[in-house]
């Protein structure tokens, strides 16, 4: 199947033609933003295949909310943000939520803001992607989306307090992959 895109249009025309899901706009947003969306997704996921599911079905929610954008924010902000959410319900469907004894949380130790420079980029996504559900939702949420634990708490139905646990327990697990890694 063949998509013509039409030539001489402006952006309130392109936003106009994805909200009478037009497909050839809606290509246009897939396309020239499949790299920025993939990798949020990539945070949340296991592996690639996973990850490819998440963008799907978040981008179905795009079209299917493409209604809701309101021309005054950027397009690109709307759509990682509504990926993100995507993300998190995704993370609410699939996953148990699992807390541990705070106590054990003050023994842990966080990672040195340092110690990530010598990895890649693919060895931190490869760590990331090695921690359980609930640690990584929560690392990628806090320290790559920057939400703040009370809103990770809200978004993910916790206590504030189990978020922080939890995000030091994962900064712990990230420490011990990346140390692994060093002994290869």
């Amino acid at each position: 199947m063949e998509v013509v895109v039409p030539l001489n249009y402006n952006e309130d025309e392109f936003i106009a033609a994805c909200q009478r899901r037009e497909e050839w706009a809606l290509k246009r947003v897939y396309e020239e933003n499949f790299s920025i969306l993939m990798s949020v997704c990539m945070r949340f996921a296991s592996n690639t295949e996973d990850a490819l599911d998440l963008l799907h079905e978040g981008f179905l929610k795009v079209i299917k909310n493409i209604d809701k954008y309101q021309q005054s924010s950027s397009l690109s902000s709307w759509l990682r943000r509504v990926m993100v959410n995507s993300c998190i319900d995704n993370y609410r469907k699939e996953v148990r939520r699992r807390t541990d004894d705070l106590e054990q949380v003050y023994t842990l130790q966080t990672l040195d803001p340092d110690a990530v420079s010598s990895y890649t980029e693919q060895e931190i996504l490869l760590c990331i992607q090695q921690l359980t559900p609930s640690y990584r939702a929560i690392f990628v949420l806090y320290a790559i989306e920057g939400y703040s634990h009370k809103e990770i708490a809200n978004q993910l139905g916790i206590t504030e307090s189990t978020s922080r646990s939890n995000l030091v327990k994962a900064r712990y697990k990230l420490q011990e992959l990346l140390q692994n890694l060093n002994l290869r």
